[in-house]
């Protein structure tokens, strides 16, 4: 499902004395935290921050929001859970963003009324993502997320099509 304000990260902790606060990106890296001038501090974009500035540091993003000018005044965020603008990224075409997939429908793309399930989670690994699909009666299974297996997405219809590998969803 395609959503205006997506996850980005989690404020887990301060950085120095001057207000800057350390972001656990959720996203592919800490790197893509630098795209953004504004990060919301709500899923409906009521509350923002504007980004004075970004760095990488390790696997975390070091952020200085205007308005958290103290120490004090970053650790009244920890815990914070940050958001992005979707219009704010253009994504090349075959890209998605991992929340919008949780809850597509899984179906077979050579046949259409074939529904595998729903994607539940995603995990990645330095090989390929994995999808973590219910099926109709309630088992999970594991899907390599690669181009052999995974040939559509369409998250604003709240779809995914696949061709599964031979055995993933045979009975046992």
């Amino acid at each position: 499902m395609v959503k205006d304000y997506l996850e980005i990260g989690q404020i887990v902790s301060t950085h120095g004395i001057k207000g800057e606060v350390r972001l656990n990106p959720w996203c592919d890296s800490p790197e893509f935290v630098k795209k953004f001038k504004t990060l919301y501090r709500d899923d409906k974009g009521e509350a923002s921050f504007k980004v004075l500035a970004c760095r990488p540091h390790g696997n975390v993003a070091v952020l200085k929001l205007e308005g958290v000018d103290t120490i004090e005044a970053a650790q009244k965020l920890k815990n914070t859970i940050l958001y992005m603008k979707r219009s704010d990224v253009n994504l090349p075409k075959g890209k998605w963003f991992v929340s919008e997939l949780i809850g597509c429908d899984v179906l077979d793309f050579d046949d259409n009324s074939v529904c595998y399930g729903i994607i539940k989670d995603v995990e990645s690994y330095a090989a390929n993502d994995v999808w973590y699909i219910e099926t109709p009666d309630g088992k999970e299974v594991l899907i390599p997320a690669i181009k052999d297996v995974v040939i559509e997405c369409d998250v604003a219809q709240n779809k995914a099509f696949i061709r599964p590998l031979r055995g993933l969803f045979d009975e046992d």
